[in-house]
């Protein structure tokens, strides 16, 4: 095991001594230079596993420096020591490439904590390595999603907080957990949670957790979402749909990087890598006020674009086929395929729902083909994304001109907190229940009834775990 060694650059004789302490308790060699004069020196003399610099220096910011390290030694990390409450000074020094950032006066067990992730990094080849392993997250050859994977290998190297935008069902999820599982927290949780998906009175508790007895019905304590993300990272999607007053309560766990429980009067701290995502255009909502300027300054000090999938439709083709494949094993059918009048369809669709949306079409398109083959009549592709000027005719293979095989649609009314997918899958839920009872739980006869194949019939009881 190679020994690691630090540069410590600061020009306050008694923080240099505490750091070096610090770190050759830890077991990691230190080299000091109180200036940046001096720092380059080192740096051209050896080689170092980590940098830990001032920010202000005799000659010059420790910006300048990290500025420095990223031009010519970019497997270095860097993080910069700033005063209490210069938050927009490390921001600016995370925008410049630096690792983190550690306030004075110096929080030794947070230095610790730095130090340790930061020695965790791979190296930028090896990290290719890794994301060849997990590279279903993010399939595509096109130039625009190599530049993606390129820049997401470079921001998993850092602590910054990202701000993925991009639009609905492009994959920013999948974004956000590639930047995870390629950087240092890769063996801590990874916790996506949909920000519009929480009760407004429940939001606080969730993120924070909340005290045994703190409210009605808090019956016992719990952990909320920033504890269980500690020491990996938090994925907040859809950060604008939060609410102003958890805006403000955010933003301070952020900065302080602690927590406090409702019914508690002590803040944990955690230790939490903060990622974010939207559809919505938040440079706007920050304009017209439901954003907060200061967090969103905050969780936007890098902006990684997702393309939407009709920007590289040369891609179709291979996420199509993967995802075909992904449903027949999940049925345990071999030779599923697409043929090439329907490819040439789906190379031509605009897809308004991007990925998500093609996800859904071959999973519609493969319970209604036949002999495993799925057709451009299989496909119902919406008319007004069509690409080609070429007229559209929606069949099934599966029509019935005896309406009365088929059960009704049950009226379920939509609750307004229930999204259109949830509510969708209630009805399809009750409409396969429905058959089954009329047909004596007999599958073949109620698929008969349903008008779809016993195998449609089979994998849609698999997805609702129906079986």
């Amino acid at each position: 095991m190679s020994i690691k060694n630090a540069l410590i650059v600061d020009d306050e004789p008694d923080i240099r001594e505490l750091i070096e302490i610090t770190l050759m308790r830890m077991g990691i060699d230190t080299r000091a230079a109180e200036n940046i004069t001096k720092a380059q020196q080192l740096l051209k003399e050896q080689p170092f596993s980590l940098c830990l610099t001032d920010m202000h220096l005799p000659d010059g910011s420790g910006i300048d420096l990290v500025a420095h390290i990223q031009k010519n030694y970019p497997q270095m990390p860097v993080a910069v020591i700033t005063a209490y409450g210069s938050m927009e000074t490390a921001i600016q020094s995370l925008k410049a490439g630096a690792f983190d950032f550690v306030s004075k006066p110096v929080d030794l067990a947070r230095l610790r904590e730095l130090v340790n992730t930061a020695l965790r990094l791979v190296p930028e080849s090896d990290a290719v390595v890794d994301q060849s392993s997990s590279e279903n997250l993010l399939l595509g050859k096109s130039e625009s999603m190599e530049q993606l994977r390129k820049q997401i290998r470079k921001l998993a190297r850092s602590q910054a907080p990202v701000y993925i935008s991009g639009e609905s069902g492009s994959g920013k999820e999948r974004v956000a957990n590639m930047i995870h599982l390629l950087g240092p927290r890769k063996d801590k949780p990874f916790v996506p949670v949909n920000c519009g998906a929480i009760p407004g009175e429940l939001m606080e508790s969730e993120f924070f957790g909340h005290k045994k007895g703190s409210f009605s019905g808090a019956i016992e304590n719990k952990e909320g979402l920033f504890q269980a993300a500690d020491g990996g990272t938090l994925f907040l999607d859809e950060v604008a749909d939060l609410p102003l007053a958890m805006q403000v309560k955010l933003l301070r766990a952020i900065q302080e990087k602690a927590i406090r429980p409702v019914g508690e009067q002590k803040e944990r701290t955690v230790d939490v890598r903060i990622l974010s995502a939207t559809h919505k255009n938040l440079a706007s909502l920050v304009e017209d006020g439901s954003f907060r300027q200061d967090l969103y300054y905050r969780i936007n000090v890098i902006e990684l674009q997702v393309p939407p999938l009709r920007a590289r439709n040369n891609d179709v083709a291979l996420l199509a086929n993967h995802i075909l494949q992904q449903i027949a094993a999940e049925c345990e059918i071999d030779g599923a395929r697409i043929s090439p009048a329907a490819m040439a369809k789906l190379e031509n669709y605009a897809f308004p729902g991007n990925v998500r949306e093609l996800e859904n079409i071959i999973e519609r398109a493969f319970t209604l083909c036949e002999n495993d083959t799925i057709e451009v009549q299989d496909l119902q592709l919406r008319q007004d994304a069509l690409s080609t000027s070429e007229p559209h005719v929606v069949q099934s293979h599966h029509s019935s001109s005896d309406d009365s095989e088929r059960p009704f649609a049950p009226a379920i009314p939509r609750d307004q907190q229930t999204s259109l997918e949830d509510y969708l899958e209630s009805i399809e839920r009750k409409s396969i229940e429905q058959a089954l009872e009329a047909c004596r739980w007999n599958k073949t006869a109620a698929a008969k009834k349903l008008g779809i194949s016993f195998r449609a019939l089979r994998y849609r009881l698999k997805k609702l775990g129906m079986e």
